[in-house]
């Protein structure tokens, strides 16, 4: 389809009241789409956990499962988990809670 025709279609749709903006006839569009192909919240998701975007525990909240259910799609996908290590301020913190 021509980005014209689509781009025009978006103007139309918003003049005529349909939507109070384009972010909300986008959001529309885009909660349609993952309803018509649900594979593509996982895609998302998976997308946004490699690069940084959103953490293990959000990227299985969009899927919609749990962390260890996401954990098995990264595996199967052959996709290393992003695991980041406390500092070391945080662990000798929580070494002085422990020991008093």
């Amino acid at each position: 389809m021509d980005v014209n025709v689509i781009t025009e279609g978006i103007n139309s749709l918003i003049r005529a009241g349909y939507y109070k903006s384009r972010e909300k006839l986008l959001g529309d569009t885009f909660r349609t789409m993952r309803e018509v192909r649900p594979t593509l919240k996982i895609e998302m998701a998976v997308e946004l956990y490699k690069t940084g975007k959103i953490s293990l525990s959000r990227a299985a909240e969009i899927v919609g499962t749990s962390a260890e259910g996401f954990k098995n799609i990264l595996e199967q996908r052959g996709i290393k988990r992003i695991v980041k290590a406390p500092s070391e301020d945080k662990i000798k913190r929580g070494v002085e809670l422990i020991l008093g």
